[in-house]
């Protein structure tokens, strides 16, 4: 590709849509290097994606845009062609309603349009962006489908509310139910109650419908409590349809003066309430880097590369714990572990086991809590006490909150940032 006149080195666009696409080719007639960021997960599949909010609409490609495309991307039209694409000859092949005119009158205006799906579309730009030698679309993605939807509601403590306890939380019986519900004091003397499940079995948004589920519960703690319970403002709903972590770690460049943080990085499952804690772990992390680039240990431009290390063993714990446990139901889409199994019975024993024993009690909530690594699940002792009670149980229920995929991954030696090998 030629370039007309290199303007910098490296531009950067948020947004891989039709807007980020078109912009991207014309940045790389101009900059050495073009960088597409793009929080969605990017595949061969041509289906709507959830950063196009009318992604699963009708979308139109007039002629006007298309002659700029076949412009910027030579042939272009002949790739929508191949992908299934209708050309329409304008005037003719459209029936046209106008009031008074029903159908207006149709000729063939002498030139032609595509029309196909968004999704197909944005597909056969993209193919053509990724072709170009200095544009890149990062990072790779690991997504997982849960689909998990809740309601949330805000009820003032009543009077002779227990004693015995200042919140709930409520595990399903997986996988034969994805119910659950996690009910916390708030300030005011309030209770926020958060009702969860999986695709069929999202709560509904009303009052009368959300103390209906509640009282579905295997047990009936939640419904008593909230029973003479005054509710305050609305009932919110949420739908989580996917966790998603982003492997920065394995980029071989990154944008200069650019470091995502949060969801950004990496979007954990709710239901586990991880995110805001694993935000402020990766600033601390981001502050020893600057700290040491400050210190001469290294350099700002360089300093991502250290920071993105570092995320992945932040991440590491929070994902095993929240994420994989979600493929004890069986609708959720994503690679599944090898170890899958192996691990359900660990995480199934484990919860055993803290129950048992106050020191692994102690031990697990840390590792929940983040204020250790999965790792420290591997202990001499702890592992002597699970595998004693995997060895005692034949058919254990999994306790899909507590257990899976809490056995550590064999290390792998850490390659250079563009080492795609994982971990």
């Amino acid at each position: 590709m030629v370039r007309s006149g290199v303007l910098g080195r490296e531009a950067i666009v948020v947004g891989s849509g039709m807007g980020g696409l078109v912009a991207a080719r014309v940045l790389a007639d101009h900059f050495e290097r073009v960088t597409v960021l793009e929080r969605d997960a990017l595949d061969e599949a041509s289906v709507p994606r959830p950063g196009v909010a009318q992604g699963k609409h009708l979308h139109a490609l007039l002629a006007g845009g298309q002659r700029v495309l076949d412009e910027l991307f030579p042939g272009f039209t002949g790739d929508l062609d191949r992908a299934g694409a209708v050309r329409l000859t304008v005037g003719l092949d459209l029936r046209v309603e106008r009031p008074g005119f029903d159908p207006f009158p149709c000729r063939d205006l002498g030139f032609v349009s595509s029309s196909a799906t968004r999704p197909r579309l944005e597909g056969c730009m993209r193919r053509r962006v990724e072709s170009l030698d200095n544009v890149r679309l990062e990072p790779p993605e690991t997504t997982i489908g849960v689909d998990l939807g809740y309601s949330s509601a805000v009820f003032d403590i009543p009077d002779g509310a227990p004693r015995e306890w200042k919140g709930v939380m409520h595990l399903p019986r997986a996988p034969e139910t994805s119910r659950s519900g996690l009910m916390m004091p708030v300030e005011g003397r309030r209770w926020m109650l958060a009702l969860g499940g999986r695709h069929d079995e999202h709560p509904p948004g009303d009052e009368a419908g959300l103390r209906e589920y509640a009282a579905s519960l295997r047990t009936p703690t939640i419904a008593d409590a909230i029973g003479p319970a005054r509710r305050v403002g609305e009932v919110e709903r949420f739908r989580f349809p996917e966790s998603r972590n982003r492997h920065y770690d394995r980029l071989e460049a990154f944008p200069r003066g650019l470091v995502p943080i949060g969801d950004a990085i990496c979007r954990f499952n709710p239901v586990f309430g991880q995110g805001l804690s694993v935000a402020a772990l990766e600033a601390r992390a981001l502050g020893r880097v600057l700290a040491a680039a400050a210190d001469g240990e290294g350099t700002l431009d360089g300093a991502w590369r250290p920071f993105f290390r570092a995320v992945v063993d932040i991440v590491d714990t929070p994902w095993a714990l929240a994420v994989v446990p979600d493929f004890v139901f069986p609708r959720t889409t994503g690679e599944r572990p090898a170890d899958l199994e192996t691990s359900l019975r660990f995480g199934a024993a484990l919860s055993r086991a803290m129950a048992r024993h106050a020191d692994i009690h102690k031990l697990t909530g840390e590792v929940q809590h983040l204020l250790r690594p999965r790792s420290a699940l591997m202990a001499p002792h702890a592992i002597e006490r699970v595998m004693a009670e995997m060895t005692a149980s034949h058919g254990p229920a999994v306790d899909w909150r507590a257990g899976a995929s809490v056995l550590p991954r064999p290390a792998k030696r850490r390659g250079a940032p563009g080492d795609t090998t994982g971990r």
